[in-house]
């Protein structure tokens, strides 16, 4: 606010020293000019019309005849012309003599050929001088559009001010009417005072309200800086609006008029940039509601993305509303460039859609354990061009997506239950009905585990080998982690050795075994079951159970 208020002081002292002619003479054509009207080329056309609307020398309507009405014999000419040179103002075009042709028979090569004179193709595109016999007029086309350019130029009832504005004193002080010296003091105190108004709402206000809807941190922190930005658009929009009212001598209002162009598109790009911290947040915390921790990473990438999104689009805007320049070929420069660049990096383009696959497919996210290839790790990050795995070694490996996104990736981090299969090998000498016991005695440890399936398991006796009787133990874990699956499998290898030493089973291991008479003196190693029943051995399974497991029989 501050830069708009010292821009105003600025402009008052410098339209002070300069002249409030609309035309920009180059070769002193205002002095030769004399008052006959002189339609024979656009330089003499342009002239006549312009000249007879200065202040010192109004004459609308002989300003009138550089204008072609056929079709409109019954209009206002003389409001037409004053409005057809408030449109020139208002728009800021400075007309220079030197720049337009002062040939008769002048032809416009952008136009086929044709003898017409455009005065600016961007900011007037429908006012024009076209030759109508021997003479240079402007257009019945261009004449047709003066209300609806005029209503374009001055909106919002602002029209009204061109009338009622010079009312109030035309006498000069310091080269400035004074209607226009005090227009210039209530728009700079309309400035400040919209400034204090809007300044209150955002801080103030909207704070509140926000505050009292359970958002204050959020609020603050993303919202009021979108409204603080919005509220000095709005200030340049209004003083865009007001300020061309005052009729500024075109030296200046037409630098005002770039100035005003290129800030509003400036400030909604701003905006927009501001906006997306909103978006970002909210996706925050939704990302926070999931368990899948690859929305964490995918919000960040998003918000750059769409950042880099508005700032292209938005120089685009700046370049083609504010500096008026042509983009086409600027666009076209870019297609057959990026064909160009895409062709030196085809992998970079690879990488990249492979890492919007994996956001869209979702084969992992951030903290499971990968396998594809020689890849065997934790991930850590997905980002636009690799993903970083933690191996298990605590190195780190960095994989193209574009190479990850074709192979084939086991994800061991989406498992619902862990498997853990193993063989339990007893000796031979283990009686049936000991074996029997035994593998009931397995089934309820599996049963008592709280981390075990308990709709599906298999635990039998599946297999006479060379050295032992095997028992197949084949159970899930249903645990979301590594660490706590080798907690659970360690909890149950204790308690399967425990119910082993219980009931009197020896575990096999390789052996040969050879055969020889027994000694009185020696005992023999092999256990003795002469003794044991099958009511013994329930019984010591029995108290294993109680005892270890708390199950009552």
């Amino acid at each position: 606010m501050r830069f708009l208020t010292i821009a105003l002081i600025f402009l008052c002292f410098f339209a002070g020293q300069s002249s409030f002619a609309q035309l920009v003479s180059d070769d002193n054509a205002l002095d030769e000019i004399n008052y006959d009207v002189n339609l024979t080329t656009p330089y003499h056309t342009t002239l006549t019309f312009f000249f007879n609307l200065e202040d010192n020398n109004f004459k609308p309507e002989e300003a009138a005849k550089a204008l072609n009405w056929r079709g409109m014999e019954d209009a206002d000419k003389e409001d037409l012309s004053v409005k057809l040179k408030q449109i020139f103002e208002g728009r800021g075009v400075a007309v220079r003599t030197s720049q337009i042709p002062n040939e008769p028979g002048y032809l416009d090569s952008l136009a086929g050929n044709e003898p017409i004179f455009y005065f600016d193709r961007q900011k007037l595109p429908g006012i024009f001088l076209s030759k109508r016999g021997e003479e240079w007029k402007f257009s019945s086309f261009s004449v047709g559009e003066i209300e609806r350019m005029h209503r374009e130029t001055y909106p919002y009832g602002t029209a009204r001010l061109l009338n009622l504005l010079p009312k109030i004193g035309t006498d000069k002080y310091f080269g400035l009417y004074l209607w226009q010296i005090i227009g210039l003091g209530i728009l700079i105190l309309f400035v400040f005072l919209t400034h204090w108004v809007l300044t209150f709402l955002v801080d103030k206000v909207l704070l509140y309200v926000i505050s009292k809807l359970g958002y204050g941190n959020e609020g603050e922190k993303y919202l009021l800086p979108v409204a603080k930005v919005t509220s000095i658009y709005f200030i340049v929009l209004l003083l865009s609006l007001f300020i061309r009212v005052l009729q500024l001598p075109i030296e200046v209002w037409s630098w005002l008029v770039i100035i005003f162009m290129v800030l509003k598109p400036l400030m909604i790009t701003i905006i927009f940039y501001k906006i997306v911290d909103v978006v970002a947040a909210y996706f925050v915390k939704l990302a926070l509601k999931t368990e899948s921790t690859l929305d964490d990473q995918l919000v960040p990438l998003l918000r750059k993305t769409l950042k880099a999104f508005v700032v292209i689009i938005g120089t685009l805007f700046i370049l083609r509303d504010g500096l008026s320049l042509d983009i086409i070929p600027f666009l076209t420069g870019l297609s057959i460039g990026g064909v160009a660049i895409a062709l030196a990096a085809q992998d970079t383009i690879k990488n990249f859609f492979g890492s919007v696959m994996i956001f869209v497919d979702r084969p992992f996210q951030v903290g499971d354990w990968i396998t594809s290839g020689d890849v065997d790790g934790t991930v850590e990050e997905v980002g636009f061009r690799s993903t970083r795995v933690r191996t298990f070694r605590n190195s780190v490996m960095y994989i193209p997506n574009g190479k990850i996104a074709d192979a084939t990736v086991d994800n061991h981090g989406l498992r619902q239950y862990r498997r853990f299969y193993t063989t339990i090998t007893i000796t031979y000498d283990t009686p049936p009905q000991l074996v029997e016991e035994f593998i009931k005695g397995l089934r309820e440890i599996v049963l008592a585990h709280p981390h075990t399936r308990k709709d599906y398991f298999n635990i039998y006796f599946n297999n006479l080998s060379s050295y032992s009787l095997d028992i197949m133990f084949y159970v899930f874990f249903e645990v979301p982690t590594w660490p706590m699956e080798l907690q659970s499998r360690h909890e149950l290898l204790i308690q399967i050795m425990k119910l082993a030493e219980t009931l009197g089973v020896r575990f096999a291991f390789p052996t040969q075994t050879l055969h020889m008479e027994s000694f009185p003196e020696k005992k023999e190693l092999s256990p003795d079951f002469s003794q044991e029943t099958e009511e013994s051995y329930k019984k010591k399974l029995g108290a294993f159970l109680q005892q270890e497991l708390g199950k009552k029989q």
